[in-house]
Protein backbone atom coordinates (compact mmCIF):
# COMPACT_ATOMS: atom_id res chain seq x y z
CA UNK A 1 0.00 0.00 0.00
CA UNK A 2 2.76 2.25 1.02
CA UNK A 3 4.63 1.33 -2.44
CA UNK A 4 1.17 2.62 -4.13
CA UNK A 5 0.83 5.83 -2.40
CA UNK A 6 4.50 6.83 -3.35
CA UNK A 7 4.31 5.65 -6.83
CA UNK A 8 1.10 7.69 -6.85
CA UNK A 9 2.80 10.75 -5.15
CA UNK A 10 5.96 10.71 -7.76
CA UNK A 11 3.37 10.81 -10.42
CA UNK A 12 1.43 13.64 -9.31
CA UNK A 13 4.56 15.68 -8.95
CA UNK A 14 6.19 14.98 -12.31
CA UNK A 15 2.72 15.89 -13.63
CA UNK A 16 3.00 19.44 -11.64
CA UNK A 17 6.69 20.01 -13.03
CA UNK A 18 5.80 19.18 -16.56
CA UNK A 19 2.73 21.29 -16.77
CA UNK A 20 5.30 24.47 -17.22
CA UNK A 21 6.33 22.68 -20.04
CA UNK A 22 3.76 22.15 -21.54
CA UNK A 23 2.13 26.01 -20.73
CA UNK A 24 5.42 27.12 -22.28
CA UNK A 25 5.07 24.85 -25.44
CA UNK A 26 1.73 25.55 -26.01
CA UNK A 27 1.74 29.46 -26.20
CA UNK A 28 0.63 30.90 -29.03
CA UNK A 29 2.17 35.17 -30.03
CA UNK A 30 -1.19 37.41 -29.51
CA UNK A 31 -0.92 40.71 -30.81
CA UNK A 32 -1.09 43.43 -28.54
CA UNK A 33 -4.31 45.32 -28.68
CA UNK A 34 -3.54 49.18 -29.65
CA UNK A 35 -4.51 51.65 -28.10
CA UNK A 36 -5.05 55.57 -30.28
CA UNK A 37 -1.91 56.76 -31.51
CA UNK A 38 -2.15 59.64 -29.20
CA UNK A 39 -1.66 57.75 -25.70
CA UNK A 40 1.74 56.59 -26.52
CA UNK A 41 4.32 58.64 -25.07
CA UNK A 42 6.08 58.00 -28.64
CA UNK A 43 4.09 59.53 -31.20
CA UNK A 44 3.97 62.01 -34.22
CA UNK A 45 0.14 63.69 -34.23
CA UNK A 46 -0.66 65.63 -38.13
CA UNK A 47 -3.85 67.56 -36.39
CA UNK A 48 -4.12 68.80 -40.11
CA UNK A 49 -4.29 65.45 -42.00
CA UNK A 50 -6.20 63.87 -38.93
CA UNK A 51 -3.57 60.73 -38.67
CA UNK A 52 -1.06 59.75 -35.62
CA UNK A 53 1.64 57.29 -35.54
CA UNK A 54 3.22 56.38 -32.80
CA UNK A 55 6.04 53.94 -31.76
CA UNK A 56 6.15 51.31 -28.60
CA UNK A 57 9.46 49.44 -28.50
CA UNK A 58 9.00 45.68 -27.24
CA UNK A 59 13.26 45.66 -26.21
CA UNK A 60 12.44 44.55 -22.26
CA UNK A 61 12.56 41.00 -21.24
CA UNK A 62 9.16 41.67 -19.64
CA UNK A 63 7.81 43.24 -22.28
CA UNK A 64 9.13 40.63 -25.10
CA UNK A 65 7.45 37.77 -22.91
CA UNK A 66 4.88 37.82 -25.68
CA UNK A 67 6.93 36.54 -28.28
CA UNK A 68 7.89 32.94 -28.79
CA UNK A 69 11.44 33.44 -30.16
CA UNK A 70 14.15 35.87 -28.10
CA UNK A 71 14.64 38.58 -30.71
CA UNK A 72 16.71 40.66 -28.11
CA UNK A 73 18.71 37.76 -27.74
CA UNK A 74 19.11 37.52 -31.65
CA UNK A 75 19.82 41.63 -31.80
CA UNK A 76 16.66 42.37 -33.03
CA UNK A 77 14.78 44.84 -31.27
CA UNK A 78 10.47 44.43 -31.75
CA UNK A 79 9.25 47.84 -32.53
CA UNK A 80 5.71 48.17 -32.18
CA UNK A 81 3.70 50.30 -34.66
CA UNK A 82 0.38 51.85 -33.84
CA UNK A 83 -1.52 54.33 -36.99
CA UNK A 84 -4.17 56.03 -36.13
CA UNK A 85 -6.34 57.66 -38.99
CA UNK A 86 -9.20 59.95 -37.20
CA UNK A 87 -10.49 61.48 -40.14
CA UNK A 88 -13.43 61.14 -42.78
CA UNK A 89 -11.67 59.38 -45.49
CA UNK A 90 -9.24 56.36 -45.84
CA UNK A 91 -5.63 56.54 -45.24
CA UNK A 92 -3.57 53.87 -47.63
CA UNK A 93 -0.60 52.42 -46.20
CA UNK A 94 0.44 50.40 -48.84
CA UNK A 95 3.55 52.31 -50.06
CA UNK A 96 4.51 53.16 -46.76
CA UNK A 97 8.41 53.34 -45.74
CA UNK A 98 9.78 53.30 -42.54
CA UNK A 99 13.66 53.63 -41.19
CA UNK A 100 14.92 53.79 -38.16
CA UNK A 101 18.23 56.26 -37.50
CA UNK A 102 20.13 55.62 -34.49
CA UNK A 103 22.10 57.96 -32.67
CA UNK A 104 24.98 57.22 -34.39
CA UNK A 105 23.25 57.76 -37.85
CA UNK A 106 23.32 54.66 -39.29
CA UNK A 107 20.01 53.90 -41.08
CA UNK A 108 18.47 50.58 -40.31
CA UNK A 109 15.71 49.27 -42.91
CA UNK A 110 12.89 47.06 -41.15
CA UNK A 111 14.03 43.37 -41.71
CA UNK A 112 12.18 41.34 -43.87
CA UNK A 113 10.41 37.48 -42.98
CA UNK A 114 13.48 36.02 -44.74
CA UNK A 115 15.79 38.29 -43.07
CA UNK A 116 14.06 37.28 -39.81
CA UNK A 117 14.54 33.51 -40.68
CA UNK A 118 18.45 33.85 -41.07
CA UNK A 119 19.08 35.59 -38.34
CA UNK A 120 17.20 32.68 -36.03
CA UNK A 121 18.71 29.98 -37.96
CA UNK A 122 21.93 31.72 -37.98
CA UNK A 123 22.47 33.74 -34.33
CA UNK A 124 26.32 34.66 -35.36
CA UNK A 125 25.62 36.60 -38.66
CA UNK A 126 25.83 40.49 -38.14
CA UNK A 127 24.07 42.85 -39.90
CA UNK A 128 26.80 43.73 -41.86
CA UNK A 129 26.75 40.21 -43.26
CA UNK A 130 24.13 39.88 -45.91
CA UNK A 131 24.08 37.07 -48.23
CA UNK A 132 24.86 38.23 -51.63
CA UNK A 133 21.36 36.56 -52.72
CA UNK A 134 18.38 35.91 -51.72
CA UNK A 135 17.48 32.38 -50.32
CA UNK A 136 13.74 30.86 -51.92
CA UNK A 137 11.76 31.68 -49.33
CA UNK A 138 10.52 28.10 -48.99
CA UNK A 139 14.39 27.19 -48.40
CA UNK A 140 14.83 29.82 -45.90
CA UNK A 141 11.76 29.43 -43.44
CA UNK A 142 12.35 25.60 -43.76
CA UNK A 143 15.16 26.66 -41.03
CA UNK A 144 12.64 27.35 -38.58
CA UNK A 145 9.56 25.71 -37.11
CA UNK A 146 5.72 26.62 -38.46
CA UNK A 147 5.17 27.79 -35.46
CA UNK A 148 8.21 30.25 -35.26
CA UNK A 149 7.02 31.24 -39.01
CA UNK A 150 3.69 31.70 -37.79
CA UNK A 151 4.42 34.09 -35.58
CA UNK A 152 6.43 36.27 -37.34
CA UNK A 153 4.13 35.94 -40.24
CA UNK A 154 1.33 37.40 -37.78
CA UNK A 155 3.55 39.88 -35.77
CA UNK A 156 4.43 42.00 -38.89
CA UNK A 157 2.81 45.14 -39.94
CA UNK A 158 0.48 43.84 -42.57
CA UNK A 159 -2.22 46.56 -43.01
CA UNK A 160 -2.57 48.38 -45.95
CA UNK A 161 -4.95 50.81 -44.75
CA UNK A 162 -6.67 52.92 -42.11
CA UNK A 163 -10.93 52.92 -42.54
CA UNK A 164 -11.67 56.28 -40.73
CA UNK A 165 -11.80 56.71 -37.00
CA UNK A 166 -10.03 53.29 -36.65
CA UNK A 167 -6.38 52.15 -35.53
CA UNK A 168 -4.18 49.70 -37.75
CA UNK A 169 -1.37 48.17 -35.84
CA UNK A 170 1.83 45.34 -36.20
CA UNK A 171 5.22 44.95 -35.58
CA UNK A 172 8.24 46.26 -37.59
CA UNK A 173 11.69 44.26 -36.74
CA UNK A 174 15.30 46.08 -37.09
CA UNK A 175 18.73 44.28 -36.56
CA UNK A 176 20.59 46.39 -34.50
CA UNK A 177 23.18 43.54 -33.49
CA UNK A 178 26.72 45.94 -33.73
CA UNK A 179 24.72 49.09 -32.59
CA UNK A 180 25.43 49.54 -28.67
CA UNK A 181 22.53 51.49 -27.14
CA UNK A 182 20.14 51.73 -30.38
CA UNK A 183 17.47 53.53 -29.02
CA UNK A 184 19.56 56.22 -27.74
CA UNK A 185 19.25 59.38 -29.65
CA UNK A 186 17.27 57.36 -32.34
CA UNK A 187 14.44 58.65 -34.39
CA UNK A 188 11.67 56.69 -36.81
CA UNK A 189 10.58 58.07 -39.71
CA UNK A 190 7.98 57.00 -41.93
CA UNK A 191 6.71 58.06 -45.24
CA UNK A 192 4.16 56.91 -48.15
CA UNK A 193 1.55 56.99 -46.47
CA UNK A 194 -1.11 58.39 -48.85
CA UNK A 195 -4.80 60.21 -48.05
CA UNK A 196 -7.71 59.16 -49.93
CA UNK A 197 -6.65 61.52 -53.09
CA UNK A 198 -3.62 59.33 -53.11
CA UNK A 199 -1.72 62.73 -52.04
CA UNK A 200 0.85 61.57 -49.57
CA UNK A 201 1.15 62.95 -46.17
CA UNK A 202 3.82 65.11 -44.84
CA UNK A 203 6.25 62.49 -43.21
CA UNK A 204 6.07 61.23 -39.68
CA UNK A 205 9.35 61.42 -37.51
CA UNK A 206 9.19 60.29 -33.83
CA UNK A 207 12.30 60.49 -31.04
CA UNK A 208 12.49 56.82 -29.74
CA UNK A 209 13.69 58.86 -26.91
CA UNK A 210 10.10 59.51 -25.74
CA UNK A 211 9.38 55.61 -25.58
CA UNK A 212 9.50 55.16 -21.58
CA UNK A 213 11.85 52.04 -22.06
CA UNK A 214 14.38 54.18 -24.17
CA UNK A 215 17.62 55.00 -22.28
CA UNK A 216 18.95 58.59 -22.27
CA UNK A 217 20.22 60.32 -25.34
CA UNK A 218 23.76 60.17 -26.80
CA UNK A 219 25.09 63.93 -26.31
Amino acid sequence: MHGFLRTRIIVAVAALLFVPVLCHAAKDFVMPTPQPAKTYAAHDEHPSESVTVALDPYDTEDKAKIFTVHYNDLGIVPIFVIVTNDGDQPVALSGMKAQLVTGDRTKLDPDSEDDIYRRISHPSASATNRYPLPFPSKKVKGAVGGKTAAEIQSAQFGAKAVEPHSTQAGFLFFDVSEIPNPLAGAHFYLTGVRDAKGDELMYFEIPLEKSASAPAGIP
